[in-house]
């Protein structure tokens, strides 16, 4: 952020980026299609197919707003699709188990039909968390166990529990994070967006013109252009990066004062934060992590807990070099500090009030066993190399339309006789990091001997 009058001399400022994303959408819809639905008025409805938190991406890659009134077809159209859950599924588990091996089967025989795969294995026996990772060697069967429910789809379109409202995880992202986790080893998984160099430059040359706060309010956005979106670790037409993109994207609203925080949650905007008469210069940059305790295991690497996950939000400080391009110190503005803690502290109400941060949540542990999968090698000690799941070519997630542009947009309030120009933001995974902080315990141990499977053919349990 920076607070400060808007004189030509502080001319390396930058303006929000409007992030956007894309959410899953069932396999009968076709990359980059619409759907067009009838508003009961005579007119079509053109609802893009892949939507989440009221944006999504054309076919060229730019971010846009969806309608409030498509966003409701959208959610209407996701329930009619919906196919009966299995009984079983429907109530609530704290301790569902999901068997990747019996899953593989499952999916393979469901692949030999030619149909599409079933909603359960879609949605991963609708587990909203991974607290337990067990390997039984004599099984050759790696097990999944957490919370789990069936699902519903909410009035935004969003696909969530029925009694907990959490936000499923999808089959899709789980295939991501398996085959990217030996990648994401070297530089993690992370979503950013920059301003272009001739974005800066014609903006440093707007301001040396001396406009008028009217002028700079109306003429900012266009004149800074498109932003660049930039995607690393995870391909960038996956769901699961959609979902770095638009939780992003939510941040950056929160904080610019955009749009006023779910009922419920208490998080004024960083700009409401500013007093009147604050001298703060410089600008902050946000960005969100996961955060763990230190995962739990017993002595022989079968068992592993997953515990106090969180995400968190942090933040530096950003300047523009001689060069005109982004640069962060390690530099703390206090206010912008405050309000990660805020986002910090509220994350757990946000990721219920606005699904798409607990989406974030699920992709972030996804990764998180991804990258211990790999890095154990368990499927080395199940004595099962997870073929359908790592490798099968005949299994592949869905492609989006990948991100990769987004007009400007500003947010200014006065302050005073000050104003503030806020930006920047991000989402880095830093997976393999987590998956090294261990400790051993034999109290996880007990908990596997209990949770082994029986001798049932289904891929999951209660």
């Amino acid at each position: 952020m920076i607070c400060r009058k808007l004189l030509p001399y502080y001319l390396f400022c930058r303006i929000l980026v409007v992030l956007a994303a894309v959410l899953f959408i069932f396999p009968a819809a076709s990359h980059g299609q619409n759907i067009n639905i009838n508003n009961g008025g005579g007119a079509g409805l053109a609802v893009p197919a892949r939507t989440v938190g009221g944006v999504a991406i054309d076919a060229q890659g730019i971010l846009e707003n969806v309608r409030t009134d498509a966003l409701g077809q959208l959610a209407k159209l996701r329930a009619e699709a919906l196919q009966k859950i299995p009984a079983g599924l429907n109530v609530f588990s704290d301790s569902r188990k999901v068997s990747l091996r019996r899953l593989e089967a499952a999916i393979e025989q469901s692949m030999k039909s030619g149909k599409p795969l079933p909603d359960d294995i879609r949605f991963l026996a609708g587990l909203q968390q991974i607290r337990y990772i067990f390997v039984y060697p004599e099984e050759k069967d790696i097990i999944l166990v957490g919370p789990g429910e069936g699902w519903k789809v909410d009035a935004r379109g969003n696909m969530v529990g029925v009694t907990s409202g959490r936000p499923v995880m999808l089959l899709d992202d789980l295939l991501v994070a398996l085959r990217t986790a030996q990648a994401a080893a070297q530089g993690g998984i992370s979503c950013s967006i920059d301003p272009t160099a001739d974005g800066i430059a014609r903006f440093k040359q707007f301001m040396s013109n001396k406009p008028t706060v009217q002028q700079a309010a109306a003429g900012l956005a266009e004149v800074m252009g498109m932003q660049q979106i930039t995607v690393e670790g995870v391909p960038a037409t996956s769901h699961f990066a959609q979902v770095l993109v638009a939780a992003d994207f939510r941040m950056k609203c929160l904080g610019m004062n955009l749009q006023p925080p779910p009922q419920g949650v208490k998080l004024p905007s960083y700009l409401q934060m500013v007093p009147s008469n604050s001298s703060i210069v410089g600008t902050p940059r946000w960005w969100m992590e996961p955060k763990y305790d230190p995962l739990l295991r017993d002595k022989d690497g079968l068992a592993w807990q997953l515990s106090g996950a969180s995400v968190q939000t942090l933040t530096a400080e950003e300047y523009d070099n001689a060069a005109g391009q982004r640069q962060t110190i390690n530099k703390v503005n206090p206010l912008a500090k405050k309000w990660a803690e805020n986002m910090t502290n509220q994350f757990a109400a946000l990721a219920l009030a606005e699904p798409v941060f607990g989406e974030l949540r699920n992709c972030m542990e996804l990764a998180v066993v991804g990258a211990l999968i790999v890095k154990e090698r368990l499927p080395d000690k199940a004595g099962y190399s997870l073929p359908v799941l790592m490798s099968s070519q005949d299994l592949q997630p869905a492609e989006f339309n990948a991100p990769k542009q987004v007009p400007a947009q500003v947010s200014m309030l006065p302050k005073g006789q000050k104003y503030i120009v806020s930006v920047s933001g991000g989402v880095a995974i830093n997976s393999w990091n987590i998956a090294d902080n261990t400790q051993q315990t034999d109290a996880v141990a007990s908990i596997r001997a209990k949770a082994a499977p029986s001798d049932e053919a289904k891929w999951w349990w209660n």
